[in-house]
């Protein structure tokens, strides 16, 4: 009987060890998460801060007994160290498991960055359903909030903190928001969007300090009208910026990136470059370990190089070949998707695949600053290579078609240099006839 061991139980762990049962019913599963919550997805912590969910919301599986239900052992712990030799991992709390087959899905963490006072109280990341927990505490109405870091899940967070009714303001120090998503004139237009929807925002400049200030919070002062002690509200922050500005703070939120958490496999004698390397099988160079979603690196047709592509449907669709391989069914990944899809406010903007384009390429920009709108199209020879976009939501599925299936334009390639807003009819001429993309009838209903 063979014992698979899932590190992981974010979504990717999730799917895996529910795609081992479906295909080995008799084989011992065992399902190893480092938090005391039940496995959860991290993108619903927003729409738990907006309050569109509560804490059971963000369950990636409803029922208390599911994965007992299906004989899957969790335990509630972190990994310190994986022994692929020794075919054994090694546990903070003094545990050690001996594995057949061993998926790494830890997913990410976020990066902390080395700012003098990231551990006073109000300062959170945004990542853990307790850190949303003490979010939603200080975020009240009127409180004045600043975020680091104006990137994707920044933007996401952003989102939901406005929907609070706080006083934000944010801090990117990339020179336009969503620097590795948008070039200069889309980020430039998500920053003026924001502002206009009374978002205070900094490009080009970093926090260089948090310091507890003198003043009352916003918490403190709530507190004290309503006769508590003073020592029931919280102090306000001073927070000093790299342009000489200081700005007070009730709360401070560090959204400045993620990273694979993989530091625990140092020494492991598993090749880790960015991430946890794999091949099309999922497999790292140690036969029978595998690994999936934010923390593998896998290869991408697109770009021709590997990558990690930290979004849930890749840790799905990774989790579900790893898997596969796991109980002996040969499978490969098709590709890796490089897709982002951002609502910032209500200012729709995507990116695909090689947005910021390729030496000797070609492109095709098209801007209505007026309208809110700008199209940017990135070509290799007769192949759209990857698009950006803001506030252009007609043709989305069809340009995540056209770059995903490497769709070979020929004639349309100048026609669309010369009118980017014919994606539609290219796709139309070319990806159906070429059969190259299995959701055209979806990408036509976009």
């Amino acid at each position: 009987m063979t014992h698979h061991v899932i590190l992981g139980a974010g979504p990717a762990g999730v799917i895996a060890v529910e795609t081992i049962r479906k295909h080995a019913p008799a084989d011992t599963i065992t399902l190893i998460g480092d938090e005391p919550d039940a496995p959860y997805s991290r993108m619903a912590i927003p729409y738990l801060l907006i309050g569109n969910i509560d804490e059971r919301g963000t369950y990636l599986r409803k029922s208390p007994s599911h994965f007992d239900d299906v004989r899957i052992t969790q335990i509630k712990a972190k990994v310190s160290q994986v022994d692929s030799r020794g075919r054994t991992v090694h546990l903070d709390n003094g545990q050690s498991l001996g594995f057949d087959k061993l998926l790494i899905a830890t997913g990410s963490h976020p990066v902390r960055p080395p700012i003098a006072g990231m551990d006073l109280p109000g300062v959170h990341p945004c990542w853990t359903l307790a850190d949303a927990r003490a979010i939603a505490a200080l975020a009240k109405p009127g409180a004045r909030v600043l975020q680091m870091g104006a990137g994707f899940i920044g933007c996401i967070i952003m989102e939901a903190l406005a929907s609070r009714g706080v006083k934000l303001s944010v801090v990117e120090m990339g020179d336009r928001m969503v620097p590795r998503m948008m070039g200069p004139v889309a980020g430039g237009m998500i920053r003026d969007w924001c502002e206009a929807k009374g978002v205070q925002v900094f490009t080009g400049a970093k926090v260089e300090a948090i310091e507890q200030g003198s003043e009352k919070g916003v918490l403190g002062k709530l507190a004290a009208a309503v006769g508590l002690s003073s020592s029931d509200g919280g102090g306000a922050l001073r927070v000093r910026l790299s342009n000489g500005q200081t700005i007070e703070a009730d709360l401070v939120i560090s959204a400045t990136g993620v990273r694979p958490a993989i530091g625990y496999l140092k020494d492991s004698g598993i090749t880790c470059l960015q991430g946890v390397l794999t091949d099309a099988c999922m497999q790292t160079n140690v036969p029978g370990i595998y690994a999936a979603g934010d923390c593998a690196e896998a290869f991408d047709q697109v770009s021709g190089k590997t990558i990690v592509s930290a979004i849930q449907p890749n840790a799905a669709e990774q989790a579900r070949v790893a898997a596969l391989n796991m109980v002996g069914q040969k499978t490969d990944l098709k590709g890796v998707t490089q897709i982002n899809v951002l609502d910032t406010l209500g200012l729709i903007s995507t990116s695909f695949g090689n947005w910021e384009g390729v030496a000797g390429g070609e492109h095709a920009v098209l801007t209505d600053t007026s309208a809110g709108r700008h199209l940017s199209l990135q070509f290799k020879d007769d192949v759209l290579i990857g698009c950006n976009s803001v506030g252009w939501t007609e043709h989305v599925g069809v340009m995540r078609g056209l770059v995903e299936g490497q769709v070979r334009l020929g004639e349309w390639k100048d026609r669309l240099l010369h009118d980017p807003t014919q994606l539609m009819a290219a796709y139309l001429a070319c990806a159906q006839g070429q059969g190259l993309w299995s959701g055209a009838a979806d990408a036509r209903r976009r």
